[in-house]
């Protein structure tokens, strides 16, 4: 969790922030019906009633968990354009479940948009239409460009499953799978 600094003293995050923070860990890690209001409020340390004023419903929580997820994509997006080794491979190489808080918010958000929540649906379509985007104008095929956004899902799925190491995909194989991208897309 990032902190702002006071005197050389980290200061915890404002009350909205770690609101956000609660409903997040508790979508993770319980998944939605458990992440009520009350234990959110619960988990974040604040009353219902502090919770209620940044956040009157649990749709505005959504919604900030989702306006959290795009400010997160904005930075990775503006990373992936400007990156030295070319926005496809920092776009590949970084299709990996870190716990870094944009992996949290797409998580979370993710959990809610597998339960049918309609706003996290249409933020999760928004960013995919993003990253594509982004990616789009390095490769001369649209089609390639669809075929390296859904690698990098790919290599998230992969990586968010865990298990076992020998399973896992590593960075010499990721580091393979760029070189054929970028040979495919003639870079």
């Amino acid at each position: 969790m990032r902190t702002a600094s006071i005197g050389g003293m980290a200061r915890p995050p404002s009350a909205r922030e770690a609101v956000l923070d609660a409903f997040e860990r508790i979508l993770i890690d319980d998944g939605e019906r458990a992440a009520t209001l009350e234990a959110t409020a619960r988990e974040a340390g604040v009353s219902k009633g502090g919770l209620l004023y940044h956040f009157g419903t649990k749709e505005a929580l959504v919604d900030g968990l989702v306006a959290r997820l795009d400010r997160l994509v904005d930075g990775d997006v503006a990373a992936i354009a400007q990156a030295p080794e070319g926005a496809v491979a920092h776009y590949l190489r970084t299709s990996v479940a870190t716990g870094s808080p944009l992996d949290r918010a797409f998580v979370a958000t993710a959990r809610l948009a597998q339960g049918g929540h309609p706003t996290a649906q249409a933020g999760l379509r928004s960013i995919r239409r993003r990253w594509l985007a982004t990616i789009e104008p390095h490769v001369a095929d649209p089609t390639l460009a669809l075929a390296i956004s859904l690698i990098g899902d790919g290599l998230y799925f992969n990586s968010a499953l865990g298990g076992e190491a020998d399973d896992s995909i590593g960075r010499d194989e990721v580091d393979a799978i760029v070189a054929l991208v970028e040979r495919l897309a003639g870079s």
